[in-house]
């Protein structure tokens, strides 16, 4: 962790700070990208909250001579801006009323007066509470979020406003998970009540899955974010997972554990396959319960059984992997069983992996050697019976009794004479 009070952020955003400051803007970082500088974590999500702001078609002015803006309504103060690699979000001083029920059940009041102290109240955590002035080169710190992340505790900036929303459970799950840290005594039983009193059930599905994604992508071992869920009666927002038994429960845990050492470069792949692996324990019936509690995209579901579905052989002849190919994305499917069976030898899923590569399957299926369009030289159209045939030669390329075109072309002749 870095203590140096030395703060960097990236060159390109000095020209819109230099901009903004002859308007008398002031810019102040905050927030995510100041508290992953102090733990020398690489971040490209930046937020900037502007000071003396007296325009929004100014404002507004100023940006776009940057780049494409997005406005998220006047009401909430938030501008986007995306340069070059960088995900910026600009936004203004405001408080937040609850309303109504709801992580969106907030009454958004934008006021440019307001000091830094008491703009930054609304904040979850006083680890995303610390700011560097932009134009004083100094780091503000109103809630001491440097002392906690010394300490690796994660502590509410306002225990009253902390249960108004019932996301922040969740975000505090994730956030302990992914940086190691301990949940300070009074958020914890804060958590635990909000559960106990199923605040959480006003969320919606998809915000639920986006902090679990969080937590599953972002960690080290993600099996620290499910034990604490578990100890706040957090579990029971993703059901059937709080149905296991400990063995079968602590079985799962060390499965995501193994994952996280042989992760994907792509998000969407690693999110499947870590939702594969929670659910590896469920019946079919229970896997659907979990997913749809989770998200409506039937395909995600369907891949997910498919998986769970089939049983794992330490060793293929061709023709096997042929047909697992055509049910499964094998190298995907490798590192899922891997990740569940450690005691597996390595060697026996390199050698799968590298068998796969050499029949051209390992991340598709194999092309068919007999096409529609020579069953349509033969005159045969498009029919029941054409489906059959095409059906029957692909299912005798699986079985290896059709290994070329040539073959292909004298199995068709063989077969219609038949």
């Amino acid at each position: 962790m870095k203590n140096s009070l030395k703060f960097d952020y990236p060159n390109v955003l000095q020209n819109i700070f230099d901009k903004l400051d002859k308007k008398k803007i002031k810019s102040i970082i905050i927030g995510g990208f100041v508290r992953d500088f102090f733990l020398n974590i690489e971040s490209t999500d930046i937020d900037i909250e502007l000071y003396g702001v007296t325009s929004f078609k100014e404002l507004e002015a100023i940006l776009e001579e940057f780049g494409s803006i997005k406005s998220v309504g006047k009401s909430f103060g938030v501008y986007k801006l995306s340069l070059k690699d960088l995900e910026i979000d600009f936004t203004l001083p405001r408080i937040d009323s609850k309303i109504s029920s709801g992580h969106r059940g907030f009454e958004i009041h934008i006021d440019n007066n307001l000091d830094f102290k008491t703009a930054t109240s609304r904040r979850d955590f006083t680890i995303n509470a610390i700011g560097y002035d932009i134009q004083d080169k100094i780091i503000l710190d109103p809630f001491n979020g440097q002392n906690d992340l010394n300490a690796k505790i994660l502590r509410a900036v306002d225990v009253k406003k902390f249960v108004e929303d019932p996301l922040r459970v969740l975000r505090a799950i994730q956030f302990t998970s992914r940086f190691n840290l301990t949940l300070d005594k009074q958020l914890f039983s804060l958590c635990k009540d909000m559960c106990d009193k199923n605040i959480l059930k006003e969320l919606a599905k998809e915000r639920i899955l986006e902090e679990l994604k969080k937590l599953l992508l972002k960690s080290k071992k993600p099996s620290y974010g499910f034990k604490i869920l578990k100890e706040i009666n957090g579990l029971k927002y993703l059901t059937p997972l709080h149905e296991l038994d400990e063995n079968r429960f602590n079985e799962v845990l060390s499965a995501l554990d193994n994952f996280v050492k042989l992760k994907t470069d792509s998000k969407e792949i690693y999110t499947f396959l870590s939702l594969a692996i929670l659910c590896h324990k469920f019946n079919a019936i229970q896997t659907a319960q979990f997913i749809k509690n989770l998200t409506d995209e039937k395909i995600l579901l369907k891949d997910i059984l498919t998986f769970n579905g089939i049983i794992f052989k330490d060793k293929y002849s061709d023709s096997q992997l042929f047909k697992l190919a055509v049910d499964v994305n094998i190298e995907l499917f490798l590192i899922y069983k891997e990740s569940l069976d450690s005691n597996i030898e390595k060697i026996v899923f390199s050698d799968l992996k590298n068998r796969a590569k050499e029949l051209n399957i390992l991340n598709k299926k194999a092309s068919p050697l007999l096409q529609g369009r020579d069953i349509l030289a033969l005159g045969i159209k498009p029919s029941k019976e054409y489906k059959k045939i095409l059906e029957d030669a692909y299912q005798a390329q699986m079985d290896l009794k059709i290994k070329t075109t040539s073959q292909a072309d004298k199995w068709l002749k063989d077969y219609l004479r038949a």
